[in-house]
């Protein structure tokens, strides 16, 4: 099968390698049918995060039931499937307690971006659909492995409930997805932090009711200046970088919370000005088998379409450009198709 490789920062390369299979009974091996480049991809292609030796990378996807170990129940080979990046058995005590991204038994799911991919604890990782979808729901499915679920929690973490103000520090895909969460959970204003053009157009039509483009201090002070001096009841991190964190724990309100997501690099947050501000953290990676069936369900009936935050497809052999796109700034989300 052909899957896409990282060797180095900004070498990626699509190769052939032997197809997946069988590891566990609890696996399965899923052909993809359609996969993504996400922001913390990145990290390794930015050389922020070290790459190491050459890996597969991806960790994206939906796709059809190859074949399943003999102890899988819950999906069966043809069916339709959306599974988190992250595996779990979704029946551990963490698990039932909405946090399947630290179960315990779990692991991380890399080289989505290939023809094929074996998911371990397919029972607990993966969610069925009763028919194919159609084409056009396929991105917005897509978006649940990850970006949407993963804006989701930031919302849910911040507490970005019914009249909440909200502050949304990040413009990408994960950005973009938390305003979709905010709207959708109630909130009353949606400020969205971004000064690109085209991220804060599609930035209103997600729902955002406010742009900023300032950044740190500034920024944080011009969303105290947009409501009456106070902060937002809840501010969303989706970005990960010391600046980002700063200038999210600075445009909360007293009392407000800040739900973050993005993969912190060199992060390191003062206790005296956090216990002074009173703002609470809540965050982490994201439990996206917590959201996967109701979310699902609202992609196909149209109530959400977090899809949109695809601005660029490429077929897989053209990972590359879409990796540079994304570099670049030329794409928010690149959907590959094998």
């Amino acid at each position: 099968m052909r899957a896409t490789f990282i060797h180095a920062p900004g070498d990626i390369r699509v190769e052939n390698v032997p197809d997946p299979e069988i590891v566990n009974p609890t696996d399965a091996v899923v052909r993809v049918v359609a996969t993504c480049v996400c922001g913390s991809d990145l990290w390794e292609y930015r050389g922020i995060s070290p790459v190491g030796t050459p890996h597969p990378i991806g960790h994206e996807y939906v796709g059809v039931v190859e074949e399943t170990g003999s102890e899988v129940t819950s999906v069966r080979p043809g069916q339709f499937v959306i599974g988190s990046f992250f595996a779990s058995d979704n029946a551990c005590a963490i698990c039932r307690a909405g946090y399947q991204a630290s179960c315990p038994d779990g692991e991380f799911i890399n080289g989505c971006q290939a023809e094929y991919v074996r998911v371990p604890l397919a029972d607990g990782t993966l969610v069925a659909l009763d028919r194919r979808p159609a084409e056009e729901h396929i991105p917005g499915l897509l978006a649940l492995s990850d970006v949407a679920s993963t804006g989701w929690y930031a919302a849910v973490a911040a507490g970005a409930g019914p009249g909440a103000t909200v502050a949304v520090v990040g413009d990408g895909a994960v950005g973009l997805c938390g305003v979709i969460a905010a709207r959708w959970l109630g909130a009353e204003r949606i400020i969205t932090m971004s000064r690109h053009a085209s991220r804060r157009k599609l930035a209103l039509e997600l729902g955002a009711t406010a742009l900023v483009a300032e950044r740190g201090d500034e920024g944080a002070a011009r969303i105290r200046e947009l409501t009456g001096g106070i902060g937002a009841d809840a501010v969303l991190e989706c970005v990960g970088t010391p600046e980002a964190m700063r200038q999210a724990l600075r445009s909360a309100r007293p009392g407000g919370t800040v739900g973050f997501v993005g993969v912190p690099h060199g992060i390191r947050i003062d206790g005296r000005e956090l216990f002074r501000s009173q703002v609470a953290l809540r965050g982490g990676p994201a439990p996206v088998r917590r959201f996967l069936p109701g979310l699902i369900e609202q992609v196909l009936d149209g109530r959400i379409d977090p899809g949109k935050v695809f601005d660029l497809t490429l077929p897989l052999d053209h990972a590359a450009e879409g990796y540079r796109a994304m570099d670049e700034r030329r794409a928010v989300k690149t959907l590959l198709y094998p």
